[in-house]
């Protein structure tokens, strides 16, 4: 069953050079319990795609198509995630704290699927009502 929503920062921090061990704890612990959400799928191929043809390119791409698509489910940003996120953003523009949009769409994919939205930028989703977080880089 599916308990976690990963962010960008947390499953880029499998692919660094020398990744957080507790980050990397968290992923074998839970592996069968976590997914992401499609604007964190485009963001981490954007991040692959601008850069130019190289090894490094190569390892990231083999990283995302052959570990992350096939390891976890990939939640859409559908109609009820469009209408959460259309209520909290008029909410938080209301009292001047706009959200990013992006970050608006993954707190919306994790609230309407009751998942835990695991993320190193805590305070980028804090305004976001009822938001359960986790900090897993800690």
């Amino acid at each position: 069953m599916i308990r976690f929503l990963l962010d960008t920062n947390v499953i880029s921090e499998a692919i660094k050079a020398v990744p957080n061990k507790a980050v990397m704890r968290k992923l074998e612990e839970y592996q069968k319990e976590i997914a992401t959400a499609s604007p964190v799928w485009h963001e981490l191929q954007f991040g692959c795609y601008r850069l130019p043809v190289s090894r490094k390119r190569s390892i990231l791409e083999a990283f995302l198509l052959d570990v992350v698509r096939p390891g976890m489910a990939i939640l859409p940003y559908d109609e009820v995630a469009a209408q959460w996120h259309a209520d909290q953003r008029a909410r938080l523009n209301t009292i001047g704290r706009p959200p990013s949009f992006v970050d608006g769409q993954i707190a919306a994919i994790a609230k309407v699927n009751q998942l835990i939205l695991v993320t190193r930028n805590v305070s980028d989703y804090a305004d976001f009502a009822e938001l359960d977080l986790q900090n897993w880089h800690e």
